[in-house]
């Protein structure tokens, strides 16, 4: 989504390289397009949960009733209902990390963009966030996800890429990457993490 300029590569997204286009239109297909969950939740500690979420709806200007109905939606959705009115810091990080899905699922996006959604989270509050991915992706949502959670990786997606040293190594199906690795850097990932 263009928060920093890349150096190198393309980033096509319908039929376009965003990396070369205008931030206007950049803007317009962030806004209507695209949606980021951030791996520190980037929730906002004066807001409530309710505005937490409704608040890029009413930047991107839609009606009062249309976004009070749809965050409402959002939350039930990511199991949060209850918890409208509570700020971030009651929360725990499980859930501050699914306000941040519900807030990017609002915006109705095409495609939703995860930056490690588990990494900041406890061991146990991993599985919560998860479920609510893997619900996501059995609905047919498309999510680019950068993880560390391989046996997530293998259940969820329809694609991997292993990327080491910033250089997509290795790109294939689930099955293939994991039971048949080309690459000896994917070779020497694969054993540290079964050997965990």
């Amino acid at each position: 989504t263009r928060l920093d300029d890349p150096t190198a590569g393309e980033i096509i997204y319908d039929n376009k390289d965003l990396s070369k286009i205008q931030s206007k239109e950049l803007i317009d297909i962030r806004r209507h397009k695209m949606s980021m969950v951030f791996q520190h939740f980037g929730l906002m500690p004066h807001l409530t949960v309710f505005e937490n979420i409704t608040f890029p709806l009413k930047v991107r200007g839609d009606k009062a009733s249309e976004s009070k109905k749809l965050t409402q939606d959002v939350i039930d959705l990511v199991d949060l209902k209850g918890r409208e009115d509570y700020f971030p810091h009651e929360l725990s990080g499980g859930q501050q990390q699914r306000v941040g899905i519900a807030r990017a699922l609002a915006m109705n996006p095409k495609v939703m963009l995860f930056d490690e959604p588990t990494s900041a989270l406890d061991p146990e509050l991993v599985n919560d966030v998860l479920k609510v991915v893997k619900e996501l992706a059995d609905e047919g949502m498309t999510m680019v996800i950068v993880t560390h959670e391989m046996r997530f990786a293998k259940e969820v997606s329809n694609q991997i890429a292993f990327i080491h040293e910033g250089v997509i190594v290795e790109q294939g199906l689930p099955n293939e990457l994991f039971t048949h690795p080309k690459t000896e850097e994917l070779k020497r990932f694969l054993n540290v993490i079964n050997d965990d």
